[in-house]
């Protein structure tokens, strides 16, 4: 087994590190993957690991690695590269986002402009039950390096508060409570949670709450989204997306969708057995 201390890999904004083991190790085990997978996969990756290889070529081998050793750990593995690939319009996220909601049996409502005290404002999500109401922003990116910055809890506060200062005082929303949360594919910087405490936000992002974030939710609700899916591609996804079709479920719910496509009946097939694997996760 190779000596990797000297070995720099490409990352996806173009910037070179030097390859940190332990990332991937750590990637693996959040996956699923036991420590026997993980020392087989590792050792295979290390031997094979050459210099100016890119993070994307790595994680392709691991996962290819990791699904001939389970398949649910595999998806769990290709689920953030997964939401990255949902872009680069933020729409299908939050369409992603309401059907978390749903399934945690809100009535949720998608891109509703709301009138505030001073200004109207377009909310991205709006989650209502048992008389408490989620006001959502969501901020997505395809650059997972990319983190959200103090500035949008900042801006999300007082827009929040600007419509509150309107809803509070409508009779149909007599003893409500409500919430403001922002959500995210990426990460939140240190100075946004701290903010965000302070004023009384709620996040939501990959890996925040801890035990309760993005990544969490999704696995729980069983709410993947389509381009985890290998049986269609990437023009296929897109179309299906434009369409308001972001989850697997939702497409499992509505095949006729892909009547259009040219797609063979063993590609028809296959796609149908991936839907129902993952649905039954």
């Amino acid at each position: 087994m190779k000596s990797t201390q000297n070995i720099l890999i490409m990352k996806a904004s173009g910037e070179k590190e030097t390859f940190d083991v332990s990332k991937l190790k750590n990637s693996l085990h959040r996956a699923g993957a036991d420590n026997k997978s993980t020392d087989f996969i590792v050792g295979e990756i290390l031997d094979w690991l050459y210099d100016g290889v890119t993070t994307k070529k790595i994680y392709s081998k691991a996962f290819s690695l990791l699904k001939s050793q389970s398949h649910l750990n595999a998806l769990r593995y290709s689920l953030k590269q997964a939401l990255l690939e949902m872009g680069p319009s933020g729409f299908p996220f939050e369409q992603l986002l309401g059907e978390i909601y749903r399934r945690l049996n809100y009535d949720v409502q998608v891109n509703v402009m709301m009138e505030g005290r001073c200004v109207t404002h377009e909310m991205d999500m709006i989650a209502t039950k048992n008389n408490t109401q989620i006001l959502c922003e969501c901020k997505y990116s395809k650059d997972q390096g990319k983190t959200v910055s103090v500035q949008v809890p900042l801006y999300v506060h007082s827009r929040i508060e600007d419509i509150l200062k309107i809803r509070e005082k409508e009779s149909k929303y007599e003893n409500y409570s409500f919430s403001g949360l922002i959500a995210t594919n990426t990460r939140f910087t240190v100075d946004s949670i701290q903010y965000a405490k302070c004023v009384g936000l709620e996040l939501l992002s990959w890996d925040y709450p801890s035990g309760n974030g993005l990544k969490d939710l999704l696995e729980r609700e069983n709410v993947f989204p389509i381009t985890i899916l290998e049986n269609l591609t990437q023009n296929e996804k897109t179309e299906i997306m434009e369409k308001k079709i972001v989850s697997c479920r939702q497409l499992f719910n509505n095949l006729s969708i892909t009547d259009s496509f040219e797609m063979t009946n063993a590609k028809r097939n296959k796609l149908v057995t991936e839907l129902e694997d993952i649905l039954s996760f």
